[in-house]
């Protein structure tokens, strides 16, 4: 029997297409086809950053001899000069180490408190219902500095002369601005200026020849590079005990506001238990509240019932569960989280797996109602370090809401952040504010343990986003099979509650908002199911990971493909 030539041709086209699109299908899934470049590999260390100048600072301290914390205090330190927009030494500071010679995970609080001599009657008697953004009643306590030497204390090992000094001589020298930073500047300095905040044209503009530079142009921070100087000689007690802490007092008195030498001088960072959840065999690590860390936690406990090996990355199962999940934790974020020095936050219970069966039992397969609302969207950097003795650190640093509250110190060099404006001015929440009290976080560090060794350090930058970013970030890993870098390549969403004009929030089903890559028909499923779908600008977040293969003994680094980032080893 004859078979005709253009059947035999035309049932090979359909195989080709069936296995065209078997692999197109396996690629959504592994992520393949979301990679901007390879992982960057390494044996003797490694160093992710938001800036390269400052991930090649990280490497030179950990090439002279240095450990991890060393490397990332300096890189730190760099970044506060060269990504002033958000981040530096007005700001709060929170870290997860591992340590290699005790095998164990530490986790660093080093978040400042509101000032003791401010009230919530005061706010109440003004007619105050929202603390403001920017001038100085968000001022809280900058804990950046004293974590640098709570750190240090505890797993440094070169001096701080010399960690600082490579920040030190950027700032006076000068460096040229990246892309994004100098968009961030152009946006941010001149906005300030022209509502009259005073210093800032002398520390942003008079300090590099009278023009705020441009992309590629060189920036300069002598102001700072002095504050750094004093800070290497005299140590964390010349930021809280002295000259500088006088200038800053002082400044913010001559304001109006209420932040005294007093509550600088007994700030203190506090060293707490980071906590977990085991999610598919890996321990997934954030710290406790203030913070919102466990709301990824609480996001993965809920989702780790679900069979993501037979639901598809990107799809509109995937989003579904994820944004019904996050409704959930993040409910519970806005009933819970806050100081708990002040507030008894059932930790352990909202991580349970007995509340997460309950919590799951809620979501159904249309979009659910939601009331948490939206708390913040900030700028942060986030950075990972490790070295060639195994020690890790997950390392995020923040002045909030931009370049923070507008109230830059005489010749300092650096803008004090306004993280107290999360404060609810709602009496009987948790997060009310209260004088000496830490305010609700939003920059988490993260960690992954396997059989209780280190296996991914990273984060996410971008005030709401973050749990969010994590739990993707985990879920790409560990459900999609994606490598390091693919895992934060691959396109993200988030979700946000809608305000009423007056504040109030909405009981609504939110918006949830996709970046490029997530195709028409998963959004066309989710308006389907009751959501409300949109886009956003530049909401989500910024990524930085280092895996350790232990089988190798090589680290994996992987960079933000959206911002100026670089991961680099040897």
């Amino acid at each position: 029997m004859k078979i005709n030539k253009l059947f035999v041709s035309t049932i090979v086209l359909i195989a080709a297409i069936v296995v065209s699109l078997n692999l197109q299908a396996q690629d959504r899934i592994t992520g393949k086809s979301f990679a901007t470049r390879s992982e960057v590999l390494g044996q003797n260390g490694m160093v992710a950053t938001s800036h390269p100048l400052a991930t090649q600072i990280g490497l030179d301290i950990l090439k002279s001899g240095g450990n991890a914390i060393d490397a990332a205090i300096a890189a730190n330190a760099a970044l506060g000069l060269m990504e002033p927009t958000g981040c530096g030494i007005g700001g709060d500071l929170f870290a997860i180490v591992w340590d290699s010679k005790t095998q164990k995970l530490y986790g660093l609080n080093a978040s400042g408190r509101s000032p003791k001599s401010l009230t919530l009657e005061y706010f109440e008697e003004k007619g105050i219902t929202k603390i403001p953004s920017l001038g100085p009643l968000p001022v809280s306590v900058p804990g950046a500095v004293d974590g640098w030497f709570e750190l240090h204390k505890k797993f440094g090992s070169k001096p701080m002369t010399e960690i600082l000094e490579p920040a030190i001589d950027y700032a006076e020298k000068g460096f040229p601005l990246t892309e994004l930073i100098a968009w961030y500047l152009q946006r941010s300095v001149p906005y300030y200026k022209d509502q009259g905040y005073p210093n800032i044209e002398d520390t942003y503009i008079n300090q590099n020849n009278g023009k705020l530079p441009n992309e590629g142009e060189i920036y300069k921070n002598p102001y700072l590079a002095n504050t750094y100087k004093l800070i290497a000689q005299d140590g964390r007690d010349a930021f809280y005990k002295g000259k500088i802490a006088k200038i800053i007092s002082d400044f913010i008195k001559e304001q109006g506001g209420f932040l005294s030498a007093k509550d600088l001088a007994n700030h203190k960072s506090e060293w707490v238990e980071p906590v977990s959840i085991n999610y598919r065999g890996y321990d997934v690590w954030e710290l406790p509240p203030n913070g919102q860390g466990i709301a990824a936690l609480q996001m993965l406990q809920i989702l780790k019932g679900y069979d993501f090996s037979n639901i598809e990355f990107g799809s509109t199962e995937h989003l579904h569960l994820f944004t019904e999940a996050k409704k959930l934790a993040f409910e519970d974020r806005a009933k819970y989280y806050a100081d708990m020095d002040f507030f008894d936050v059932p930790v352990e219970e909202l991580l349970s797996e007995e509340y997460a069966i309950n919590r799951r039992k809620l979501i159904g397969k249309r979009a659910g109602r939601y009331s948490a609302g939206e708390i913040s969207a900030g700028e942060t950097i986030y950075m990972t370090v490790a070295d060639k003795e195994g020690n890790m650190i997950s390392l995020i640093q923040s002045n909030y809401r931009g370049m923070g509250s507008a109230m830059v110190p005489p010749k300092l060099g650096f803008m004090l952040q306004d993280r107290g404006e999360l404060f609810s001015l709602k009496r009987g929440q948790a997060n009310t504010y209260e004088p000496g009290k830490r305010p609700f976080h939003t920059i988490i560090p993260a960690f992954i343990t396997k059989d209780g060794q280190p296996f991914v350090s990273f984060g996410v930058m971008g005030g709401d986003f973050q749990p969010m970013g994590h739990t993707q970030i985990v879920m790409n890993l560990i459900d999609f099979g994606m490598n390091l870098q693919e895992a934060g390549d691959a396109p993200r969403w988030d979700h946000t509650g809608e305000a009423s004009p007056l504040g109030a929030i909405t009981t609504s089903t939110g918006t949830l908002r996709t970046e490029s890559g997530i195709s028409y028909e998963t959004i066309r499923g989710l308006m389907g199911l009751g959501h409300r779908v949109g886009t956003a600008r530049g909401v989500y977040g910024g990524y930085q990971a280092i895996l350790w293969n232990a089988k190798n003994k090589v680290y994996h680094g992987a960079s933000e493909s959206r911002k100026d980032g670089q991961a680099a080893g040897y």
